[in-house]
Protein backbone atom coordinates (compact mmCIF):
# COMPACT_ATOMS: atom_id res chain seq x y z
CA UNK A 1 0.00 0.00 0.00
CA UNK A 2 1.30 3.39 -0.61
CA UNK A 3 0.39 6.55 0.95
CA UNK A 4 0.31 9.53 -0.68
CA UNK A 5 0.39 13.39 0.39
CA UNK A 6 -0.73 15.94 -2.07
CA UNK A 7 -0.98 13.65 -4.68
CA UNK A 8 2.99 12.68 -4.04
CA UNK A 9 3.94 8.98 -3.03
CA UNK A 10 5.73 9.63 0.43
CA UNK A 11 5.46 6.15 2.43
CA UNK A 12 4.72 2.58 1.95
CA UNK A 13 3.02 0.12 4.28
CA UNK A 14 4.85 -3.14 4.80
CA UNK A 15 3.40 -5.74 6.47
CA UNK A 16 5.88 -7.68 7.97
CA UNK A 17 4.94 -11.46 7.75
CA UNK A 18 7.97 -11.64 5.87
CA UNK A 19 10.19 -10.83 9.31
CA UNK A 20 12.28 -13.70 10.46
CA UNK A 21 10.31 -14.31 14.28
CA UNK A 22 13.41 -13.17 16.47
CA UNK A 23 13.30 -9.59 14.44
CA UNK A 24 9.44 -9.00 16.19
CA UNK A 25 7.59 -9.20 12.96
CA UNK A 26 5.27 -5.99 12.85
CA UNK A 27 3.82 -4.10 10.00
CA UNK A 28 5.33 -0.55 9.43
CA UNK A 29 6.26 1.75 7.11
CA UNK A 30 9.34 1.72 4.92
CA UNK A 31 10.19 3.34 2.88
CA UNK A 32 8.98 6.87 3.75
CA UNK A 33 10.19 10.12 1.69
CA UNK A 34 10.55 13.78 1.86
CA UNK A 35 8.10 15.68 -0.88
CA UNK A 36 11.77 15.72 -2.68
CA UNK A 37 12.11 11.67 -2.90
CA UNK A 38 14.63 11.62 0.00
CA UNK A 39 14.47 8.07 1.69
CA UNK A 40 13.98 9.07 5.76
CA UNK A 41 13.89 5.68 7.25
CA UNK A 42 15.83 2.55 7.24
CA UNK A 43 14.50 -0.97 7.48
CA UNK A 44 16.36 -4.37 8.86
CA UNK A 45 20.04 -2.85 8.97
CA UNK A 46 22.67 -4.65 9.66
CA UNK A 47 23.36 -3.16 13.27
CA UNK A 48 20.04 -3.79 14.26
CA UNK A 49 18.12 -6.43 12.34
CA UNK A 50 14.46 -5.55 14.72
CA UNK A 51 14.49 -1.73 13.57
CA UNK A 52 11.76 -1.65 11.29
CA UNK A 53 11.11 1.69 9.69
CA UNK A 54 8.19 3.50 11.59
CA UNK A 55 6.79 1.02 13.41
CA UNK A 56 5.29 0.04 17.09
CA UNK A 57 6.84 -2.34 19.47
CA UNK A 58 7.89 -3.19 23.15
CA UNK A 59 10.75 -5.19 24.53
CA UNK A 60 8.59 -6.33 27.25
CA UNK A 61 4.62 -7.11 26.84
CA UNK A 62 4.15 -9.35 30.01
CA UNK A 63 7.35 -10.42 29.52
CA UNK A 64 7.46 -11.43 25.69
CA UNK A 65 9.76 -9.50 23.47
CA UNK A 66 7.86 -8.22 20.40
CA UNK A 67 10.82 -5.68 19.73
CA UNK A 68 13.06 -8.20 18.68
CA UNK A 69 16.66 -8.72 19.02
CA UNK A 70 17.85 -9.83 22.27
CA UNK A 71 15.85 -9.42 25.88
CA UNK A 72 17.43 -7.12 27.94
CA UNK A 73 17.63 -9.62 31.55
CA UNK A 74 18.77 -7.39 34.85
CA UNK A 75 22.10 -8.20 35.94
CA UNK A 76 22.99 -10.05 32.72
CA UNK A 77 22.26 -7.56 30.33
CA UNK A 78 21.15 -8.59 26.85
CA UNK A 79 20.44 -12.36 26.17
CA UNK A 80 18.66 -14.66 23.53
CA UNK A 81 15.82 -15.87 24.79
CA UNK A 82 12.72 -17.84 23.52
CA UNK A 83 10.46 -14.88 24.22
CA UNK A 84 9.69 -13.32 20.61
CA UNK A 85 5.97 -12.49 19.93
CA UNK A 86 4.55 -10.84 16.68
CA UNK A 87 2.28 -7.45 15.73
CA UNK A 88 -0.13 -8.86 13.00
CA UNK A 89 -2.46 -7.09 10.87
CA UNK A 90 -6.56 -8.03 11.75
CA UNK A 91 -8.75 -5.83 9.57
CA UNK A 92 -8.63 -2.37 7.56
CA UNK A 93 -10.78 -0.29 9.31
CA UNK A 94 -13.28 2.84 7.48
CA UNK A 95 -10.77 5.58 6.73
CA UNK A 96 -10.19 9.07 4.92
CA UNK A 97 -8.45 8.67 1.64
CA UNK A 98 -4.93 10.24 2.80
CA UNK A 99 -3.98 7.52 5.27
CA UNK A 100 -5.30 4.16 6.16
CA UNK A 101 -7.44 2.29 9.75
CA UNK A 102 -6.52 -0.89 10.61
CA UNK A 103 -6.87 -3.31 13.81
CA UNK A 104 -3.77 -5.51 14.80
CA UNK A 105 -2.96 -7.92 17.47
CA UNK A 106 -0.07 -8.47 19.82
CA UNK A 107 0.56 -12.26 20.61
CA UNK A 108 3.06 -13.93 22.76
CA UNK A 109 5.62 -16.93 21.80
CA UNK A 110 2.88 -19.30 22.19
CA UNK A 111 0.70 -17.01 19.93
CA UNK A 112 -1.71 -15.60 22.84
CA UNK A 113 -3.44 -12.19 22.33
CA UNK A 114 -1.80 -10.07 24.84
CA UNK A 115 -3.25 -6.95 23.55
CA UNK A 116 -5.39 -5.72 20.67
CA UNK A 117 -4.20 -2.36 19.12
CA UNK A 118 -6.27 0.26 16.96
CA UNK A 119 -4.10 2.17 14.31
CA UNK A 120 -4.85 5.33 12.02
CA UNK A 121 -2.55 6.67 9.95
CA UNK A 122 -2.69 9.56 7.53
CA UNK A 123 -0.45 12.11 5.84
CA UNK A 124 -1.12 15.75 4.52
CA UNK A 125 0.48 18.38 2.82
CA UNK A 126 1.92 21.14 5.03
CA UNK A 127 4.22 24.36 4.27
CA UNK A 128 7.24 23.14 5.62
CA UNK A 129 6.96 19.42 3.43
CA UNK A 130 4.54 16.97 4.84
CA UNK A 131 3.11 15.99 8.13
CA UNK A 132 2.68 12.17 9.45
CA UNK A 133 -0.39 11.25 11.67
CA UNK A 134 0.07 8.70 13.24
CA UNK A 135 -2.43 7.34 16.49
CA UNK A 136 -2.71 4.42 17.69
CA UNK A 137 -4.73 2.89 20.97
CA UNK A 138 -3.42 -0.41 22.66
CA UNK A 139 -6.51 -2.57 25.27
CA UNK A 140 -6.53 -5.49 27.35
CA UNK A 141 -9.83 -7.34 27.65
CA UNK A 142 -9.79 -9.74 30.73
CA UNK A 143 -6.17 -8.82 32.58
CA UNK A 144 -3.94 -6.46 33.39
CA UNK A 145 -0.77 -5.87 31.10
CA UNK A 146 2.53 -4.64 31.60
CA UNK A 147 4.87 -2.86 29.44
CA UNK A 148 8.26 -2.64 30.25
CA UNK A 149 11.94 -1.21 28.49
CA UNK A 150 15.38 -2.16 28.95
CA UNK A 151 15.90 0.77 31.41
CA UNK A 152 12.64 -0.58 33.09
CA UNK A 153 14.77 -4.17 33.69
CA UNK A 154 17.84 -2.73 34.61
CA UNK A 155 19.81 -0.99 31.80
CA UNK A 156 21.77 2.13 32.46
CA UNK A 157 21.56 5.16 30.24
CA UNK A 158 18.48 6.23 29.07
CA UNK A 159 17.60 3.09 26.99
CA UNK A 160 13.95 3.39 27.93
CA UNK A 161 12.83 2.59 24.21
CA UNK A 162 9.91 0.91 23.61
CA UNK A 163 6.64 2.52 21.49
CA UNK A 164 6.18 4.47 18.35
CA UNK A 165 9.84 4.28 17.14
CA UNK A 166 11.41 5.49 13.50
CA UNK A 167 14.47 4.43 12.56
CA UNK A 168 15.98 7.24 10.44
CA UNK A 169 18.07 6.60 7.31
CA UNK A 170 21.89 6.33 7.51
CA UNK A 171 24.50 8.54 7.84
CA UNK A 172 25.67 11.39 10.38
CA UNK A 173 22.18 13.23 12.32
CA UNK A 174 21.63 15.94 14.94
CA UNK A 175 19.13 16.52 17.37
CA UNK A 176 17.84 19.63 19.11
CA UNK A 177 14.49 21.16 20.47
CA UNK A 178 13.36 24.83 21.47
CA UNK A 179 16.10 24.40 24.04
CA UNK A 180 18.44 21.95 24.00
CA UNK A 181 21.10 20.39 21.88
CA UNK A 182 22.69 16.80 21.23
CA UNK A 183 21.47 13.53 21.92
CA UNK A 184 22.86 13.67 25.51
CA UNK A 185 20.55 16.90 26.65
CA UNK A 186 17.68 15.29 24.28
CA UNK A 187 17.36 11.75 25.10
CA UNK A 188 15.17 11.50 28.05
CA UNK A 189 13.32 14.48 27.73
CA UNK A 190 9.32 15.68 27.59
CA UNK A 191 9.94 18.83 25.26
CA UNK A 192 7.23 19.87 23.26
CA UNK A 193 8.95 18.31 19.73
CA UNK A 194 12.49 17.24 19.11
CA UNK A 195 13.86 17.99 15.71
CA UNK A 196 16.43 15.38 13.57
CA UNK A 197 18.23 15.99 10.58
CA UNK A 198 20.03 14.14 8.16
CA UNK A 199 21.82 13.91 5.39
CA UNK A 200 19.70 14.67 2.01
CA UNK A 201 19.27 16.73 3.78
CA UNK A 202 16.32 16.36 5.82
CA UNK A 203 14.30 17.25 8.45
CA UNK A 204 11.96 15.40 10.38
CA UNK A 205 10.29 17.15 13.61
CA UNK A 206 8.67 14.73 16.46
CA UNK A 207 5.27 15.85 18.42
CA UNK A 208 2.87 14.80 20.31
CA UNK A 209 4.08 13.11 23.89
CA UNK A 210 1.29 11.85 26.83
CA UNK A 211 1.37 11.40 30.18
CA UNK A 212 4.78 9.97 31.48
CA UNK A 213 6.45 9.71 27.65
CA UNK A 214 9.99 10.59 27.25
CA UNK A 215 11.50 11.12 23.86
CA UNK A 216 14.48 8.28 23.38
CA UNK A 217 17.00 9.70 20.96
CA UNK A 218 19.63 8.45 19.15
CA UNK A 219 22.07 9.93 16.80
CA UNK A 220 25.98 8.55 16.84
CA UNK A 221 26.34 7.09 20.68
CA UNK A 222 23.85 3.78 19.73
CA UNK A 223 25.79 3.72 16.72
CA UNK A 224 22.28 4.73 14.46
CA UNK A 225 20.00 8.05 14.35
CA UNK A 226 16.45 7.12 15.58
CA UNK A 227 13.43 8.84 17.81
CA UNK A 228 11.10 6.65 19.87
CA UNK A 229 7.97 8.35 21.70
CA UNK A 230 9.24 5.94 24.44
CA UNK A 231 5.68 4.25 26.70
CA UNK A 232 8.02 3.05 29.51
CA UNK A 233 11.29 5.44 29.59
CA UNK A 234 11.65 4.81 33.18
CA UNK A 235 9.04 3.23 34.77
CA UNK A 236 6.42 0.43 33.52
CA UNK A 237 3.51 0.99 32.11
CA UNK A 238 0.52 -1.09 32.82
CA UNK A 239 -2.24 -1.76 30.28
CA UNK A 240 -5.48 -1.69 32.77
CA UNK A 241 -7.76 -5.06 32.03
CA UNK A 242 -11.33 -3.19 29.99
CA UNK A 243 -9.29 0.16 29.55
CA UNK A 244 -6.84 1.55 26.94
CA UNK A 245 -4.02 3.76 26.43
CA UNK A 246 -3.78 6.18 23.18
CA UNK A 247 -1.31 8.15 21.63
CA UNK A 248 -1.46 10.56 18.68
CA UNK A 249 1.90 11.57 17.34
CA UNK A 250 3.04 13.81 14.40
CA UNK A 251 5.81 14.14 12.53
CA UNK A 252 6.68 16.83 10.02
CA UNK A 253 8.85 15.43 7.45
CA UNK A 254 10.77 18.42 5.43
CA UNK A 255 13.98 18.78 2.76
CA UNK A 256 16.56 20.89 3.97
CA UNK A 257 17.83 21.48 7.15
CA UNK A 258 15.22 23.53 9.23
CA UNK A 259 16.50 26.04 12.43
CA UNK A 260 14.63 26.63 15.63
CA UNK A 261 13.06 29.57 14.27
CA UNK A 262 11.83 27.93 11.44
CA UNK A 263 9.94 25.55 14.10
CA UNK A 264 9.31 27.50 16.25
Amino acid sequence: MRILAGGTVVAEYQSGADVDPVNGPRPYLHPVRTLGGVTVTDALPEDHRWHLGVSVAMQDVDGANLWGGRTYVRDQGYTWLDDHGRIEHVDWQPAAADGFAERLRWLGPGGRVLLTETRRVAAHPVPLGWELSFSYALSSASTDVELGSPATNGRPGGAGYGGFFWRAAPGPATTFTATREGEDDVNGSDEPWVALTGPGPYTLVFRGLSDDDRWFVRTANGGYAGVCAALAFEHPLVVRAGHRIERHLTVLVADGLLTREQLA
